[in-house]
């Protein structure tokens, strides 16, 4: 019984660990995924490295930015979220 008892101990801390870790980190790369799918030309973004732009061009997984020095070519990951999210709510 006591053995029973403390796998039973092991199983629920997976269980909360699984509910309070993996799924909201789930959520949040869906929301990612969406975000980088909904990208469009003319939208402002924010890099996660700090870059702002505008997007002027449009691939499969990559994405050409315009800044004040030029443009630059960089994953579609690689645009942040929270930040661009935060910059078109300003504007």
């Amino acid at each position: 019984m006591g053995q029973l008892g403390s796998m039973g101990y092991i199983l629920l801390m997976f269980a909360v660990m699984y509910f309070f870790m993996i799924m909201p980190q789930q959520k949040k790369a869906k929301k990612e995924k969406e975000f980088e799918s909904n990208l469009k030309v003319g939208d402002k973004i924010v890099t996660k490295s700090g870059l702002y732009g505008k997007v002027s061009e449009l691939a499969e997984t990559t994405v050409v930015i315009e800044t004040m020095s030029g443009k630059l070519k960089m994953e579609r990951s690689a645009i942040s979220l929270e930040m661009s999210a935060a910059l078109n709510k300003k504007a």
